[in-house]
């Protein structure tokens, strides 16, 4: 065989070579997928039934993490936590995996073989994925956004009764008497429920749309609530400086912790 024959043979060949094939990984779903769209590969040129293995394949991670996913207004925190770090890690993997799925899928209504076999199942559902997966992608800096703060929230929650404690040693004397009206804490709750709390035990209490309301602390006796003024306390809870008020967190903090990536993608 002259050169000129056998570069043609060898061109002819690498033309018809196999596509490359990415291993992806997300979560505890493993897929292998290829982009038979790239110059020089044509998908009616794979094997069928390793087709479809391949783009099945690609739809059960795909339906997976939709599902893994979704939102659980009930879920427990273990969950959540688990559903945060499989959205984080995918909204920085998992789009060009999801791109190219769309385009094998497009591509496979010209092979011969596409009404065949389990592909029009295979594509049927593929098509439904595809969207659904691009529009969770979409709506995930938002979705993170929310976990995020929703966790800063909670460990608010969990600090109120330090900080409440702190403020009461540093504002309130060993021994308060009942009736002088010391405000040493006032908070608002994530129920938009606002209280403030007086070193006597006293507190005054304002439901969202409701009026201030003074709250005795149990068991005191009828000569300490001879000494009690209510006005004098409800005057003090208008009077709390706004910006002084413990409420809950708006915004995350830069420092604030993220949820650990749990997966990854690899070309062999």
């Amino acid at each position: 065989m002259g050169a000129a024959a056998l570069a043609a043979a060898l061109g002819a060949c690498a033309s018809h070579a196999p596509a490359p094939s990415t291993r992806y990984a997300l979560g505890a779903t493993r897929a292998e997928y290829r982009d038979y769209t790239r110059p020089g590969q044509s998908i009616c040129d794979a094997e069928p039934r390793w087709l479809s293995e391949e783009l099945g394949g690609v739809n059960t991670l795909l339906s997976r993490f939709l599902e893994a996913t979704a939102e659980r207004p009930d879920g427990a925190e273990a969950q959540e936590a688990e559903r945060t770090a499989l959205l984080e890690e995918a909204s920085r993997t998992l789009a060009p995996v999801v791109e190219v799925h769309g385009k094998n899928l497009k591509a496979l209504q010209s092979c011969s073989f596409k009404g065949s076999g389990l592909f029009p199942a295979i594509a049927q559902k593929g098509n439904e994925l595809v969207p659904q997966a691009q529009q969770r992608l979409a709506d995930a800096p938002k979705l993170l956004a929310a976990a995020a703060l929703q966790r800063v929230r909670e460990r608010w929650v969990l600090e109120a009764p330090q900080r409440e404690a702190t403020a009461r040693q540093t504002w309130c004397p060993p021994k308060p008497v009942v009736g002088t009206t010391d405000l040493f804490f006032a908070r608002r709750s994530l129920d938009g429920r606002t209280e403030w709390l007086f070193c006597d035990g006293h507190i005054v209490e304002q439901l969202p749309g409701g009026e201030p309301a003074l709250h005795a602390p149990e068991g005191l006796s009828r000569r300490a609530q001879r000494k009690v003024q209510p006005a004098k306390y409800l005057q003090a809870a208008r009077n709390f400086p706004e910006t002084e008020m413990d409420v809950p967190p708006t915004s995350v903090p830069k420092t604030a912790p993220s949820a650990p990536a749990a997966s990854g993608a690899s070309t062999p």
